[in-house]
């Protein structure tokens, strides 16, 4: 029973504490709109986006004002598009009509972004795959709202590095492309490794083939709300401390099934799942980093930082995961630098580094995110920081990602404005050793030996 307490609580969080949900994500499956003819595709493709979406947008506005609970983005996920594109395209510009179709039915719906302009090349590549991949660049900055991703590593296939060279060279093309706007392109674009199929968050949401025709995907946010609750712990031991995360994150997440069964109930659409992540915006008072600050840090970045984080994560997972039915995508902190304000006042401070970051991610929900670097930057070495980063996904067993932003015509000291829920970066400082040579050798590095589970 709900008491008037807990409604009261709940409307601070709201009012005070930007607690919001993030996005409510609607996946569609594009499996049956396959087509050797590439006209006959992309129509299949638009009609049924903008069928199953046609409510989408509305329907999370009467939610937001009937409960008063904001809802950030409405986006749509798609069934990776080089499973669907192959008996139609013969060429990469083939595929950038699809991205085109995809930017359109989006528009037409009122989305915010729309995912699974991707390919899933754990193991190898097909032709297709490739095609894909290389289109990636002009697809991006021919459109507005598509967004793309690339599987290129798991813990069962080991890493493709095949793919791993293409996808940095693609990522230079890319910010090429988009170089008159801060070479914004490369912020729709990353590289994972585990990619879950059921991510509501962009850039990485595509829909798995083992979902069925239509789902509705919810992902919260709150970080504003755990830094206030921890305010009210302050200088109290581990414990306290722990239980004040985990009831936080718990009723975070209730706000996030209560959305989710509405949207499903109301648009007569399956419901997926919860992703409890916290995920910051540029927006005072809704930063992860002043979450680990709050806890003890004098900086992120400083000595105890990875530990700190790895306790806020673990305990977002516990209490959230009794809140909702079904939890899913990545469920736990994000650590983009210019989403969040506390991460990019710690760059500029010198005590988050690249290198820092990458320890981070060995415990947190995703991983380099939202970085931007030197446009100057050698794509061996873009590849390079991908491949580190797929290992410690790899080799943990966690979902592990890459959203580097090479501006081109910008370096160390210089800031890159990307606007809205993306923010703003300073450029950060790579090690400019090379790896050529590593990257240049083919095939594919081989999954650990705990992979062999059966």
């Amino acid at each position: 029973m709900i008491n008037q307490f807990e409604v009261i609580e709940t409307q601070q969080m709201i009012s005070e504490e930007n607690l919001d949900v993030r996005t409510i994500t609607l996946g569609i499956s594009l499996l049956d709109c396959m087509d050797t003819d590439l006209e006959k595709l992309n129509e299949k493709v638009y009609n049924k986006i903008t069928r199953l979406a046609e409510n989408l947008v509305e329907t999370g506005e009467k939610i937001e004002l009937e409960f008063g609970i904001p809802i950030v983005n409405k986006r749509i996920s798609i069934t990776p598009v080089s499973m669907i594109g192959g008996a139609a395209c013969t060429c990469s510009e083939d595929y950038v009509t699809i991205a085109k179709t995809l930017d359109r039915a989006a528009k037409k719906v009122g989305v915010n972004f729309i995912g699974g302009y991707s390919a899933l090349v754990s193991k190898a590549m097909t032709k297709s795959d490739e095609l894909l991949i290389r289109s990636i660049p002009k697809a991006l900055a021919s459109t507005e709202r598509v967004c793309s991703s690339v599987n290129v590593g798991s813990t069962r296939t080991g890493i493709n590095m095949d793919a791993v060279r293409l996808c940095g060279e693609i990522v230079k093309q890319t910010a090429e492309e988009t170089k008159d706007s801060d070479s914004i392109g490369c912020a729709k674009l990353v590289v994972f490794c585990n990619a879950p199929d059921d991510n509501p968050f962009m850039a990485g949401a595509f829909l798995g083939v083992t979902e069925g025709d239509a789902v509705i995907n919810v992902g919260v946010s709150g970080p504003g709300v755990v830094k206030h609750a921890l305010e009210q712990v302050r200088g109290q031991g581990f414990e306290k401390l722990c239980e004040t995360i985990k009831k936080t994150a718990f009723k975070v997440t209730r706000v996030g099934q209560l959305v989710a069964g509405e949207a499903s109930k109301r648009m007569k659409i399956p419901f997926g799942i919860v992703d409890l992540s916290l995920a910051p915006t540029p927006a005072v008072g809704d930063s992860v980093a002043e979450i680990l600050e709050e806890i003890g840090l004098e900086r992120v970045g400083a000595p105890g930082t990875t530990a700190a984080l790895a306790m806020l994560n673990d305990q977002v997972k516990k209490g959230g995961v009794m809140a909702s039915s079904y939890v899913g995508g990545l469920s736990g902190a994000f650590i983009p630098v210019s989403e969040d304000q506390g991460m990019i006042d710690a760059v500029n401070a010198g005590s988050l580094t690249l290198e820092k970051l990458e320890a981070m991610t060995c415990v947190c929900s995703v991983g380099l995110d939202m970085i931007a670097i030197p446009g100057k930057t050698k794509a061996s070495t873009i590849s390079g920081i991908i491949a580190d980063e797929m290992a410690i996904g790899m080799v943990n067993q966690k979902t592990t990602a890459v959203r580097l932003i090479p501006v081109i015509g910008k370096d160390v000291g210089d800031t890159a404005e990307f606007g809205g829920l993306l923010g703003y970066a300073p450029i950060m400082p790579v090690n400019e050793f090379g790896c050529s040579k590593f990257i240049e050798r083919k095939g594919r590095i081989p999954a650990p030996i705990h992979s062999f589970k059966n």
